[in-house]
């Protein structure tokens, strides 16, 4: 049996105190719906996790990538990219990642009395898929957002928000096609995409991935060479080096906002290498990440 390995590369985890969870409990507004624990483990290499006594807390675990399985009442599951799942409290259960396709994963603890509202019928793994308004890359910045609220602390101001974005982000997965319906206005105002628009999206919403620009073409529907003609005569750019400035960009905001280590940093944009990332970094802004880092706090 291959043992939970004890930290990721990149990792980032809170677990809140029980005299806070405490505080949850007991406070009118947060107690309906509250997290415990939350975290994001980028290719966790022999993740693996075995609950023979059930804990009181339903158990999310998202897949972004790579893939894993989960274990409940002697059924087994896989789970692979874009794909989630919700494990019931009250229940003993183990889940891992796989040993040839370890998975990253953003997964949170959470209780309350309305918990089993966003649980249910999620035992199965449950799809989310790519879509032109999937909106995949606003989901992570609300999980993002949870997370920055409970490092600035515990206050109960702060729990309550969090509470109140963590039913954002279950309801952006329970009631998949009204979050995604929620932002059709918005795309029929700016028509149809044409194919380099397509092609963007695509790349925005894969920002934390490692992808093939022949995967980007598979989905645009155009031959490589039409494509890549058509992309750098619209942008000015290489479709790779395009993304390249978008995982960048994507990374600046990252630096900007959040107190997120750079070898975090670097799984959120899709890069394993901290030393090529910083290369790439200083070839796009001019300056490594950390100076970019310090420049921000001298001159907010």
């Amino acid at each position: 049996m291959i043992k939970q390995k004890d930290g990721f590369l990149g990792e980032r985890s809170i677990v809140i105190p029980p005299m806070i969870v405490k505080m949850e409990e007991e406070d009118p507004l947060v107690s309906s719906l509250y997290l415990t624990d939350i975290g994001y483990y980028p290719h966790a290499t022999h993740h693996y996790r075995d609950r023979k006594e059930a804990i009181d807390q339903y158990v999310l675990i998202y897949c972004v990538n790579g893939s894993g399985w989960y274990r409940i009442d002697d059924k087994e599951f896989q789970v692979g990219k874009n794909q989630f799942f919700i494990l019931p409290a009250d229940q003993p259960h183990c889940y891992g990642a796989s040993e040839d396709n370890e998975w990253t994963i953003y997964w949170i603890h959470f209780r309350g009395y309305n918990a089993s509202i966003f649980a249910n019928g999620a035992q199965k793994p449950q799809e989310i898929s790519l879509a032109l308004n999937s909106r995949i890359n606003e989901r992570h910045n609300i999980f993002e957002e949870i997370f920055s609220t409970l490092e600035h602390g515990y206050d109960i101001e702060n729990l309550r928000y969090a509470s109140s974005l963590l039913y954002h982000y279950l309801a952006s997965m329970r009631y998949l096609n009204q979050y995604r319906m929620a932002n059709k206005g918005k795309i029929e105002k700016e028509h149809l995409p044409n194919v380099v628009d397509a092609a963007i999206h695509y790349m925005k919403e894969n920002i934390e991935n490692h992808i093939r620009m022949q995967e980007v073409v598979k989905y645009v529907g155009y031959s490589t060479t039409q494509f890549t003609t058509l992309f750098k005569r619209q942008t000015g750019y290489s479709p790779l080096s395009f993304f390249n400035r978008l995982k960048v960009e994507h990374a600046c905001h990252l630096l900007r906002t959040t107190d997120m280590k750079i070898n975090t940093i670097c799984y959120k944009v899709g890069i394993e290498d901290s030393l090529y990332f910083s290369r790439l970094f200083s070839k796009v802004t001019g300056m490594s990440p950390t100076k970019y880092r310090e420049n921000q706090t001298v001159n907010p």
